[in-house]
């Protein structure tokens, strides 16, 4: 009798596993399914922003056809870099963007003609912003210095509701660490939490060895992971995601470290054609996904 009782436990016991197999999937949980959904939509084609399009386009196009050219590649979202000779047309390029949908994601630096357009057009770009090296005898001196001379910008930027990112661009300022303890610094001192850490991998060449610390370092602070191919002294400096030999390894820290924000792709080529240099880089990236097994997020390069 004791057997019977003992089999049909076990019995109830596999059906019950079952049952929650076929409810909740392979994954074992939803909220596991969740994240490995997350996870693969990280690197997806709707997750990417096209970066560095505009001054440094061979092709000279102005805000209707570089809208034109985003639609026609699936690029969805734009930060956009400019020049004096690109002021006149800022509102143009807002325009061009709304009429073929795509998302004014960010503005590099700042200009004070952008203020009254993120008003009147109801946009919210995150405004990406370099440091300058500031002067200090220690290195919390150096952080108070930073973080004070971006009082004005972090004001400025959270009374229009938008995110502030530390753009990495050499120096002092580009150092992981140090992007983290501005970003802190100005949390805690200045209530600015809309202050974030944009990072670039073109910019970080002198990172790679530690890649894995410095990312998980900034990972809380992250608002945009632009990618790039990564060879030994940044030689060249910009790469097509796929012909470097770091690029591979890199992202797949970025996945495993639970990251799941917007990617940037480059052009910053200048000798070629921004669709040109943004293909590269797309086709690069779903090679790279294929290689490493992230299957979902290559069919969406289809």
């Amino acid at each position: 009798m004791k057997r019977h009782r003992t089999a049909l436990l076990m019995t109830v016991s596999v059906l019950l596993a079952a049952s929650f197999v076929l409810t909740y999937g392979a994954a074992g949980c939803p909220a596991l399914a969740a994240e490995r959904e997350s996870a693969a939509r990280l690197f997806a084609k709707d997750n990417l922003v096209a970066w560095c399009i505009v001054p440094f386009d061979a092709a000279k196009r102005g805000p209707e056809a570089r809208a034109e050219m985003l639609k026609r590649l699936g690029i969805k979202r734009v930060a956009y870099d400019w020049r004096a000779e690109h002021v006149p047309t800022f509102e143009q390029e807002i325009l061009a963007y709304k009429k073929h949908g795509l998302e004014y994601f960010a503005f590099w630096g700042w200009h004070d003609d952008m203020a009254r357009l993120i008003e009147k057009h109801g946009i919210r770009p995150q405004i990406w912003q370099s440091m300058a090296n500031p002067k200090g005898d220690t290195e919390e001196e150096r952080v108070e210095a930073a973080a004070k001379a971006l009082l004005p910008l972090v004001e400025r930027t959270g009374k229009l509701g938008c995110k502030l990112g530390l753009y990495n661009h050499g120096g002092w300022g580009g150092e992981p660490e140090n992007m983290v303890a501005v970003c802190r610094w100005l949390h805690d001192h200045a209530k600015a939490d809309h202050v974030g850490i944009v990072y670039n991998f073109h910019h970080g060449h002198d990172h790679v060895d530690g890649f894995a610390k410095s990312f998980a370092l900034m990972k809380p602070y992250l608002l945009c992971l632009n990618l790039n191919g990564m060879n030994d002294g940044a030689k060249p400096m910009i790469l097509p995601i796929g012909q470097g030999r770091h690029e591979r390894k890199m992202l797949d820290v970025v996945r495993r470290s639970g990251y799941r924000g917007p990617v940037g792709i480059l052009d910053h080529r200048g000798d070629l054609d921004a669709e040109e240099s943004l293909r590269q880089n797309l086709a690069g990236l779903k090679r790279v996904l294929e290689q490493q097994g992230d299957e979902v997020a290559a069919r969406t390069y289809d």
